[in-house]
């Protein structure tokens, strides 16, 4: 049984990015949907080499019965609908600056400090570091680990 995931961004470059390494790396998904803004709604993006997903309207979405969400669209767009997201059920995983000086939601790497992740159940909501933050802790962490 697979996974009801959501991509919410799906129209920008990230958000098209994150569509194509589910397709790529085959992940165990039953249901993908693409959401962004009312100005996207009915553009096509691909999932992989033959799919094409339609863009539905974030807005107006009940996520209700979708597992995971992966949330790209900018912080204001996050602060708004990753709760909602989360709220309904769905494992938050925000790829935005909003949520990542919040210490109620885990700011994960999990090659560096994948145990953080236990305490996304205090809102449902994971935080992506941005990219420069991740190569860094990556480099970082063996380092740590030796001197310790």
């Amino acid at each position: 049984m697979g996974y009801k995931v959501a991509v919410v961004g799906a129209t920008g470059n990230v958000g098209r990015e994150i569509l194509q390494i589910l397709a790529e790396r085959e992940f165990p998904a039953d249901e993908v949907v693409a959401l962004a803004s009312q100005r996207s709604i009915g553009q096509e993006v691909s999932f992989g080499e033959d799919a094409i997903l339609t863009i539905q309207n974030l807005e107006g979405f009940d996520f209700k019965g979708y597992d995971i969400a992966l949330f790209s669209p900018g912080a204001q767009v996050s602060a708004i609908h990753a709760p909602r997201a989360a709220a309904a059920g769905c494992v938050v995983i925000d790829n935005t600056s909003h949520f990542r000086m919040d210490p109620d939601i885990p700011l994960v790497v999990p090659e560096v400090n994948g145990a953080a992740i236990a305490d996304y159940k205090k809102r449902n909501i994971i935080a992506n570091p941005n990219c420069s933050t991740i190569q860094m802790v990556m480099a970082l962490k063996p380092l740590h680990d030796a001197a310790t």
